[in-house]
C-alpha cells in the first residue's frame, strides 16, 4: 500500500489533473472561472482572501523550489541542511497560519451565508475544506520537524519529489519512515491534484497561462458602441 500511495498514485494524480484540465478546457471552456461571490457579499472577502491567496502562493513555491531544486544546488550555494529546514519552518508557519485564517474566514463566509450557501456547489465547499484541512496538516508537521532541525528527513522528501518527476523506480522507499502526518499531507496534497480539474482550483492555470496567452497570440479587437447610438438604434 505504501508503494501505491507514495509510488503509483502520484502519476494517477498528475495525469488526471493535466489531462483532465486539458479536456474540460476543450469541452467546457464556460465553467473554467472562478465564480466569483463578491457581488454576493462584500465582508470577509478581501481580508479573507487576501491572507489565503498569499499564504497559499508562498507555501506552493517554497514546496515547489524546496523539494524540487537538486540538492547539490544548495550545497554549492553554501545553504546547509538545517539552515534550510529552519527557513521552511519559519516561512511555512508563517505562510500556513496567514492561508489558515485567511481560508477560515471564506469557509465561514461561504457556509453561513444563505446567499452564497445556495449558489456554491458541492464541490465550491468541499475544495476549501480539503485545503483547510491540508494546511492543518501541513502546521501539524511543523511540531515534528521542531525535532529534526538537522535537515535530514527533509532531503528525505526532495528525494522522493525528484524521484517522482524523474520516473525513478523505488521513490518511495525514501520516505517509507517518515512520520505519519508526513504521509498524511502528501496522499491529500496528491487527491487535490487529482480533483484538480473538476474544481474552480482551474483558474490558477488562467492566472499563470494568460501573460503569455497575451504576449505571444495574435491580438483582437472588440467593437464597442456607444449607450447614446445604442439607444437610438433601439428606438
Amino acid at each position: 500500500m505504501h508503494n501505491f500511495l507514495f509510488g503509483i498514485y502520484p502519476y494517477i494524480a498528475l495525469a488526471v489533473m493535466i489531462f483532465g484540465s486539458i479536456a474540460r478546457y476543450d469541452r467546457d471552456p464556460f465553467t473554467w472561472k472562478s465564480s466569483s461571490s463578491q457581488l454576493l457579499r462584500r465582508k470577509q472577502l478581501v481580508i479573507g482572501s487576501i491572507l489565503f491567496h498569499i499564504g497559499v502562493l508562498v507555501i506552493f513555491v517554497g514546496h515547489l523550489v524546496g523539494l524540487l531544486t537538486p540538492i547539490w544546488i544548495f550545497d554549492a550555494l553554501g545553504i546547509s541542511h538545517g539552515a534550510k529546514q529552519v527557513l521552511a519552518v519559519v516561512a511555512g508557519g508563517i505562510a500556513g497560519v496567514m492561508a489558515l485564517v485567511g481560508g477560515g474566514m471564506l469557509f465561514h463566509r461561504r457556509w453561513t451565508d444563505p446567499r452564497i450557501k445556495a449558489t456554491s456547489s458541492f464541490a465550491d465547499t468541499a475544495i476549501l475544506a480539503l485545503l483547510l484541512a491540508q494546511l492543518i496538516l501541513g502546521l501539524g508537521t511543523i511540531f515534528v520537524s521542531l525535532q529534526h532541525l538537522d535537515g535530514h528527513e527533509m532531503t528525505l522528501f526532495m528525494a522522493w519529489a525528484q524521484g517522482i518527476f524523474t520516473f525513478q523506480s523505488g521513490a518511495a522507499d525514501h520516505i517509507a519512515g517518515a512520520a505519519l502526518i508526513f504521509k498524511l499531507h502528501l496522499f491529500l496534497g496528491l487527491t487535490i491534484f487529482l480533483v484538480f480539474p473538476f474544481t474552480r482550483l482551474v483558474h490558477i492555470l488562467s492566472g499563470i497561462a494568460a501573460p503569455f496567452r497575451y504576449l505571444f497570440t495574435r491580438p483582437g479587437y472588440q467593437i464597442v458602441r456607444s449607450r447614446r447610438r445604442a439607444t437610438n438604434r433601439a428606438d
